[in-house]
């Protein structure tokens, strides 16, 4: 086949092919010696970069996941602690309206009490002023429909019946 390359004058079998050819073995041989290493060694060494990194990349994920896990637990405690003051708070409201209207009550109970015996006072003092108002009327009466003064014995037994009279009618 190098024959009918040749034969073609495709393929010159010069000494310049030769030299070429040994140039391209010794390139490649300076190349595997010398330059070779020292790229696969920064090809290395920028893998093992790129692995630490993310290696520190998950890491750091890691991490912010455990602090945002944190987080939500002290977000959840927080909202727990303000359920909780919430609740305390609506008691608490509970019990002063209760008080207020324990207190209320007692007050009204106080004031009505008060009331019916100012009520009976005033009950008690007109009754007073009517049967005084009775006596002197039934005093005149009689002094009129008698024609004379009353002594005093007979005065007050006359008074007490009228009156008498009066309060058995009046609780009638």
């Amino acid at each position: 086949m190098t024959l009918y390359l040749a034969e073609a004058g495709l393929l010159d079998l010069s000494a310049s092919f030769l030299f070429e050819v040994i140039a391209f073995i010794l390139m490649i041989a300076i190349l595997g010696r010398w330059v070779y290493p020292r790229v696969m060694a920064a090809a290395e060494g920028r893998q093992r970069l790129i692995t630490e990194q993310l290696e520190a990349a998950e890491r750091s994920r890691e991490e912010a996941e455990a602090r945002l896990r944190e987080a939500e637990r002290s977000l959840q405690a927080a909202r727990q602690r303000a359920a909780e003051v919430l609740e305390g708070a609506g008691k608490t409201g509970e019990q002063m309206r209760a008080d207020l209207r324990a207190r209320a009550e007692e007050e009204a109970r106080r004031v009505t009490e008060n009331a019916r015996r100012d009520i009976e006072a005033e009950r008690q003092k007109a009754i007073d002023s009517v049967r005084g108002e009775v006596a002197d009327l039934v005093v005149a009466a009689t002094e009129k429909v008698v024609g004379e003064t009353l002594d005093d014995q007979r005065h007050r037994s006359l008074i007490e019946r009228a009156i008498a009279q009066v309060g058995g009618d009046s609780k009638n």
